[in-house]
């Protein structure tokens, strides 16, 4: 028996096809598809959801300092005049310091971000904002899941599809 199914499809099309899919189901918590498909999806996605939870709150958070230019009311970079030892004037941003609280990934986190990078892609929301699934994960759906221990997902089966008969299920996120 194969480790995964085939999906009538080539290798690279169907690891495509499953990380869109996986990343839809993460995203939305709900998808509608072929029951062989659903099935895949959800054995990839528990996985998942299983490295999230186990890793949700394995980090540190440590202040660093940041620099960035100082805009002014229209959002624009302000601009100080400057001389150099020659003589020249010109133009320097000013830059305002702050200080910022960042997350720090223990080793064990960062291998399993690493992990779901690999099954998560890059997406964008209804307002056209690009979203991180893999921080989605660990900040949204992983808190869901803690007194868990496995069933993520149910799959509802819907019956023949009218075009080609296929067994249609709808997948989704308990």
């Amino acid at each position: 028996m194969p480790a995964r199914r085939k999906l009538g499809r080539a290798y690279d099309m169907r690891l495509s096809m499953l990380r869109g899919m996986v990343t839809t189901l993460i995203l939305t918590g709900k998808i509608e598809t072929t029951e062989a498909r659903a099935k895949e999806v959800k054995r990839i996605a528990e996985q998942l959801i299983t490295l999230a939870v186990k890793e949700k709150d394995n980090f540190t958070t440590k202040e660093i300092t940041v620099s960035a230019a100082k805009l002014d009311g229209k959002g624009k970079k302000v601009l100080k005049s400057a001389t150099s030892k020659n003589g020249n004037k010109y133009d320097v941003v000013e830059r305002e310091v702050k200080k910022e609280m960042v997350q720090v990934d223990s080793p064990s986190r960062l291998a399993v971000r690493r992990q779901l990078m690999l099954w998560l892609n890059k997406s964008h929301d209804e307002k056209g904002n690009t979203v991180n699934p893999v921080n989605y994960l660990f900040d949204t759906v992983a808190p869901k899941y803690v007194g868990r221990t496995g069933g993520y997902a149910r799959i509802i089966k819907l019956g023949a599809r009218r075009g080609d008969a296929s067994e249609m299920a709808i997948l989704e996120l308990l």
